[in-house]
């Protein structure tokens, strides 16, 4: 079978590997799509932490059972996304029901070789399906799973002001559940064009680039209460620091965006506010189950989320472009 490895940082072969075997617990899913995330990007810069090389990548997945053992949920022939963090049920998180930050985390495509391949063995318990919804739409839930777990930690309520900062694929996905979630969202980004994006395409009320404005904009918008809840998705330590001053009196601030630096912030500024700093990790079944609701129940819509298209074969030679921001690309979906 055919696979693409990420070698070294920059670099990308096409390589031959042994189709894998069906086992007990376990099924064989040809894989039809592949989505591109930050976490596939930053792999390929070199900057993802907890990487090594060579790997194959590829966690956002939507493919066909072609083999598995007895299963009662799942059975050959059915369409599946996968929940890509293989847990060891053990460890504290599991056992307190948060197997997405287990001690012992295996995330397909990051600590272990991913689905940019034709066929993967995967545990019948990581696949998902839901009757009705695409190809495309099912390679979409983890991103958005993240998105939905990441409002779900803010506990996120009706009429309440979230500012997400960082447009791209995660923050769109969390401006979504933010949304749905009966909140009025406020974007912020440094580029123009994702935030001309969430305004048009995305139908966001408050667009905000980031800068020397940005506070006084938060400000005025919110009527000077600033945001119930902030959630970064943009990894960036600049932006992560920044965030702090955009939170309300007993507000929260979430980190779903991930850097390898080390945060500040002024203690009697959030200390004063009562403020809540926490972090939001992959995603759970929950989440999972959330996304693809919303998805059949027409919700949430992916189409607009796809902006690029392309063939297996075409990955190594069109991939660099999509760490530029003037390509556009918000969602590159990968047709196996």
């Amino acid at each position: 079978m055919k696979l693409l490895s990420c070698t070294s940082p920059g670099h990308f072969e096409y390589q031959e590997g042994e189709k894998p075997q069906v086992s007990e617990g376990r099924a064989i899913v040809k894989i039809k799509r592949v989505g591109i995330c930050g976490t596939d990007l930053h792999a390929f810069e070199g900057t993802q932490p907890f990487f090594s090389y060579p790997r194959i990548l590829g966690h956002e997945l939507a493919g066909e059972v072609l083999e598995i053992g007895e299963s009662e949920a799942i059975r050959k022939g059915d369409q599946v996304t996968v929940i890509p963090y293989f847990s060891c049920g053990d460890c504290v998180a599991c056992r307190n029901g948060k197997p997405n930050c287990c001690q012992k985390i295996s995330v397909f495509g990051v600590h272990e070789d991913g689905g940019m391949r034709e066929f993967v063995s995967l545990p019948v318990a990581s696949l998902v399906k839901k009757e009705g919804l695409s190809l495309d739409q099912l390679a979409l839930a983890e991103p958005f799973a993240i998105g939905a777990h990441g409002v779900r930690r803010a506990g996120v309520k009706p009429g309440q002001f979230v500012l997400v900062v960082g447009a791209g694929p995660i923050g769109l996905g969390v401006m979504e559940f933010a949304r749905i979630a009966g909140a009025t969202v406020i974007a912020m980004d440094i580029s123009e064009k994702r935030l001309e994006f969430c305004r048009d395409v995305w139908n966001i009320p408050h667009a905000v680039k980031a800068g020397a404005n940005a506070q006084k904009e938060i400000q005025e918008i919110t009527n000077g209460d600033y945001c119930d809840a902030v959630i970064d998705a943009t990894g960036s330590l600049a932006a992560i620091n920044q965030g702090f001053q955009y939170i309300a009196h007993g507000g929260s601030y979430v980190l779903v965006g991930l850097q390898k630096g080390e945060i500040a912030f002024t203690h009697p500024e959030f200390h004063k506010r009562e403020a809540t700093l926490m972090s939001s990790r992959n995603a759970t079944r929950e989440d999972f189950d959330q996304v693809l609701e919303a998805m059949a129940t027409g919700k949430l819509s992916v189409e607009k989320y796809i902006t690029h298209k392309v063939k297996f074969d075409r990955v190594k030679d069109d991939f660099q472009s999509w760490l530029v921001p003037e390509t556009g690309v918000i969602k590159a979906l990968v047709e196996m």
